[in-house]
């Protein structure tokens, strides 16, 4: 007697079971903390109590969020647009495994050695500051600004843009934009209108694996950053680390899981009204 494996089952309990230890079960206790007592030497006593909440009415955390937000975005559509061209670049050259190999090269990097070497670049002494005082220029500002944070976090988000760009892109079919030139369009109207639209996969896919860790950013802001280039992973690190207030570096936690997972179902809503609009028309089309 033969037995029916359920393939489905096998997989869905490991992949559960993965979920709920790293991720479910620390909202769990994130979002337990952010209902209880300050300790009075930091961690937590375990009393109910919404005193962390107080935040939202804190102008400084909307500031903060707001900064975190405006970052993150500019950060995103920067890496994308740079993404999307050396991505196509990459698919259709002939050196692909030679191009793939210099996107991947930073991974084998540690991240903070690669923010330091930015600082020896950017910084009031660095490598570009001393070549600008060769020719008789003042040492300029690079770091310590909202744009060091926005020029190295593109910098490190963008082999996780191309990567995704390229596996969409490397299996387009580009006689769709030769026809559309035969037909009449322009180069722009054939990038725009047939190219862009059919690897929107990986543009979601682009945008988020941007977007996401650019709103828990810690390391680069806080390297770069200065005062006036705090973003909530500076905060979040602030409470549980200086003042040890571990309820409200839970609540924005908590705000900053809330923010993530809205853009998550944005972007995923959007994909699928799109795959939802191409089945629509491929019925129409064969209808006719």
């Amino acid at each position: 007697m033969k037995r029916k494996i359920n393939l489905g089952a096998a997989y869905t309990l490991p992949i559960t079971f993965w979920l709920s230890i790293f991720f479910v079960i620390p909202m769990v206790i994130v979002m337990v903390y952010s209902v209880l007592k300050k300790g009075n030497y930091g961690g937590v006593e375990f009393q109910f109590s919404l005193e962390s909440f107080q935040v939202f009415s804190d102008p400084v955390f909307y500031l903060v969020l707001w900064r975190t937000i405006y970052l993150s975005v500019i950060v995103t559509v920067l890496t994308v647009i740079l993404a999307i061209p050396t991505a196509y670049y990459i698919a259709r050259s002939k050196y692909k495994k030679e191009l793939l190999f210099l996107v991947i090269i930073p991974f084998w990097t540690n991240f903070l050695v690669r923010i330091y070497s930015w600082i020896a670049l950017l910084g009031n002494n660095g490598f570009l500051n001393n070549m600008l005082g060769k020719v008789g220029i003042a040492p300029v500002q690079f770091l310590y600004n909202s744009w060091a944070v926005i020029i190295i976090t593109v910098y490190t988000s963008l082999p996780f843009a191309i990567l995704p760009l390229y596996s969409v892109i490397e299996k387009y079919d580009f006689s769709l934009v030769e026809a559309a030139r035969d037909l009449g369009a322009t180069n722009a109207q054939a990038f725009f209108k047939v190219f862009l639209p059919n690897i929107k996969p990986g543009i979601v896919t682009a945008v988020l694996f941007t977007f996401i860790p650019s709103l828990g950013s810690y390391a680069v802001p806080k390297l770069v950053g200065g005062t006036k280039s705090v973003m909530l992973g500076n905060l979040i690190a602030q409470h549980l680390t200086v003042t040890r207030n571990w309820p409200l570096a839970s609540v924005i936690s908590g705000a900053l899981i809330i923010v993530t997972s809205l853009t998550i179902i944005v972007f995923m809503k959007l994909s699928s009204d799109k795959k939802n609009i191409i089945q629509v028309e491929e019925v129409k089309d064969g209808d006719e």
